[in-house]
């Protein structure tokens, strides 16, 4: 960080225009720059050929390369690094980007699963990247659970955590279940888990079941089982570390020029789905203060060249850390738009289910 600091106060005024003009061009265009045609772009009148010069220097500062021989200049996972840390001028939200974030997240009503997909799929489609939801495994101690009946083979199960978090899960169930189970499994889990987490009892019912100790009926404990079982699973990626939900992968495929880039994105997408990778995500997440921005092979989480993660935390009401919401994209990805973004939108998650 310090080398960091050391090359910004080295850059004069000039250098740092022509450095950011640079920067500029390739988050537009992904395209190198030459002299002259930056040279045209300044506010102060400078030949192509002191441009050349102050590129070169730039370059012996490893904050510049050029992809081909005679071709211009683009920054390297340095060079962005250092422009993102000491001269990006991050704005804020209009009024207009709030008020959506905000009736797109809350219109999905109180399930947390709704709200952390929606807010995936809004990050995706806003920032045209590919918009990641990474939540700890509840620990939660039960106040309710319930199962309502919906339609012949489906029902809903709605559970309540201590601190009021409503979650919601579909459950297929045989389709001639009488009404009357759904009220005695419902009646069954609240007596064993209101006051404990999930994970403390669930093997405790499921060996009572099995050796005919639970009181119920065959379909009222098939009921139960099935609740269960779809409560330890989810719609994202899964593990004792977590769920990880991610929307808009195909948004990463529209910025693929070779089969290098592509079999980067395999290998970052088998990255994303490792438990590793996860608790390494929560754990930078839950000791940031803030949004926390990982570029290309700078970044200690992938060391892929070519993409960046920007990420921040999600707290409850009382600040206690949840999980992490961010977008995964190209090196060249608006930074200026996105990092704001990703900040209000993890706030605004906070607000909705904390």
């Amino acid at each position: 960080m310090d080398t960091k600091k050391s090359v910004i106060s080295e850059l004069n005024d000039r250098s740092r225009e022509i450095f950011m003009k640079i920067v500029e061009s390739y988050v537009e265009t992904g395209d190198p720059i030459g002299s002259r045609q930056l040279s045209e772009q300044l506010s102060i009148n400078l030949s192509p050929a002191t441009v050349r010069n102050v590129m070169s220097d730039l370059e012996k500062y490893g904050l510049l390369f050029a992809p081909h021989i005679s071709a211009g200049r683009m920054p390297t996972d340095l060079g962005l690094r250092i422009f993102v840390d000491g001269l990006l001028e991050v704005g804020n939200l209009s009024s207009e980007e709030r008020n959506n974030l905000e009736s797109r997240l809350a219109g999905t009503g109180q399930s947390v699963e709704g709200i952390l997909e929606e807010a995936g799929a809004t990050l995706s489609g806003l920032s045209n990247c590919a918009g990641l939801v990474l939540a700890p495994t509840t620990e939660s101690a039960l106040k309710h659970i319930e199962f309502i009946n919906l339609s012949p083979g489906r029902a809903l199960v709605v559970l309540v955590t201590s601190e009021g978090i409503v979650e919601n899960r579909i459950l297929e169930v045989p389709s001639d279940i009488p009404a009357f189970v759904f009220t005695e499994a419902s009646n069954y889990l609240n007596a064993k888990l209101v006051g404990h987490t999930l994970n403390e009892v669930r093997s405790a019912i499921l060996s009572e079941i099995s050796e005919s100790r639970a009181q119920l009926n065959e379909l009222s404990a098939k009921v139960v089982e099935a609740g269960l079982a779809t409560w330890a699973g989810d719609k994202g990626v899964s593990s004792s570390a977590g769920t990880l939900i991610i929307r808009g992968q195909g948004n990463l495929l529209d910025d693929v020029n070779a089969i290098a880039d592509l079999e980067s994105i395999r290998k970052l997408f088998s990255a994303l789905e490792t438990d590793e990778t996860m608790v390494r995500l929560l754990d930078l997440a839950d000791r940031a203060e803030g949004v926390q921005i990982f570029i290309g092979a700078d970044s200690e989480l992938f060391d892929l060249s070519g993409c960046s993660f920007i990420v921040a935390p999600y707290h409850s009401s009382s600040s206690q850390f949840i999980g992490a919401i961010g977008i995964i994209g190209p090196t060249r990805m608006n930074y200026a738009r996105i990092i704001p973004m990703v900040d209000y939108t993890a706030k605004l998650i906070g607000k909705l289910i904390g």
